[in-house]
């Protein structure tokens, strides 16, 4: 039996931690209680979300998202979680612009499928061309179109930015690159899984901040994964000059860093109406595992790329999300903080990734390695 439908989204009290990753939680800090409501899921079932009023400094303030996805087994089935396409049943997108980083494939794919039905204007930014414009044959959609992005190139990236001349309401931070087995370095000398992973999209999306405040409440979704548990940021030594070479160990880095990106866009940014989260997508088997011999993940923990992309569309587009920022997500839900690394392929976020001073020391060293 497959239940796939995210029936109930709701707001409940979370950590003291919390309260210092998220900081300035614009409109829904200071409107007081709110009640939304929306329709999602082949019931349409309506959900509720409640918001305290608050500045971010009362840990009896801070909200944490709760989604009863149905994904447990019933004997030797497995009942999967929602779909991207659950997500945005019943919600009307049109008139949103968005841009989806890696598109062409895996949840980059479905993220933008599910966003295009939904009517959103979707620009897949994407590498290779070819493939692109196969990816967006297959959606179907005459609101989807494509362009070229090299985050590893700098000049591409600039290239992107310019061309951009729309307001950009929703930014999903999502192409990415997996454990390397050698180390790669970009022409400037930097590790390529951070350059990609991470120093590219703070790239694009700090030249695109222009266009997000246009759009007036804009999002980021950052794509991270649980591989942030594997490794901070590397201060000392983002790009192993020193460090011997381990392939996970700068993945881990890379995806610790997009947490981090959202933890400080938000700050920065959400009096400009900018609110970004990051997520985990789950295990999916996708052309990310190319060097990693497949997934390890027992199988019942395993979802397809239309369940894996449901995060990334919740972040993308759920009224539920509106003026809510620096969180990390997995599964539908704000993912716990744990205290180490789960040995059972559990879930969670290392502190280290919503810490606010690591968040701002990593702004600013990613500015200065882009000046």
């Amino acid at each position: 039996m497959h239940v796939s439908q995210c029936r109930r989204l709701r707001l409940v009290t979370g950590s003291p931690h919390s309260a210092q990753a998220v900081g300035s939680l614009g409109r829904a800090s200071t409107v007081g209680v709110r009640h939304l409501r929306v329709a999602y899921g082949r019931g349409r079932e309506a959900l509720r979300g409640v918001a305290h009023s608050g500045d971010g400094s009362n840990a009896g303030t801070i909200r944490r998202f709760r989604c009863s996805l149905a994904d447990r087994l019933r004997g030797d089935t497995p009942v999967l979680a929602s779909t991207a396409e659950d997500v945005v049943d019943g919600l009307d997108l049109s008139g949103k612009h968005v841009i989806v980083t890696g598109g062409a494939s895996g949840i980059g794919l479905e993220t933008a499928r599910a966003l295009a039905n939904a009517g959103a204007e979707v620009t897949l930014a994407v590498r290779n061309l070819d493939s692109g414009e196969k990816a967006a044959a297959d959606i179907g959609a005459t609101s989807v179109r494509v362009r070229r992005l090299d985050l590893a190139d700098r000049a591409s990236i600039g290239e992107f930015v310019v061309k951009w001349t729309e307001p950009l309401h929703v930014l999903v931070d999502n192409a990415g690159i997996m454990a390397l087995p050698e180390l790669q370095r970009t022409p400037e000398g930097f590790e390529m899984q951070f350059a990609t992973n991470f120093l590219g999209h703070f790239a694009l999306t700090i030249g695109l901040r222009d266009s997000l405040i246009a759009a007036n409440r804009a999002r980021i979704v950052s794509v991270s994964s649980s591989a942030n548990m594997i490794a901070p940021v590397l201060f000392d030594d983002l790009h192993f000059n020193f460090i011997p070479y381990a392939p996970f160990v700068a993945y881990g880095q890379s995806k610790t860093a997009a947490v981090l990106l959202a933890v400080k866009a938000t700050r920065r940014w959400a009096m400009d109406g900018i609110f970004a989260n990051a997520l985990n997508r789950g295990a999916i088997a996708t052309n990310l595992q190319r060097y990693t011999g497949g997934l390890q993940t027992p199988l019942e923990r395993r979802k397809s790329p239309q369940q894996g992309a449901a995060t990334s569309v919740l972040l993308a587009a759920s009224p539920l999300l509106d003026g809510i920022g620096g969180r990390y997500f997995e599964d539908c839900q704000e993912a716990r903080t744990v205290a180490r690394r789960p040995t059972d392929f559990g879930g969670g976020v290392a502190p280290y990734a919503l810490d606010a001073g690591n968040a701002a020391r990593l702004w600013d060293v990613a500015l200065d390695l882009l000046s």
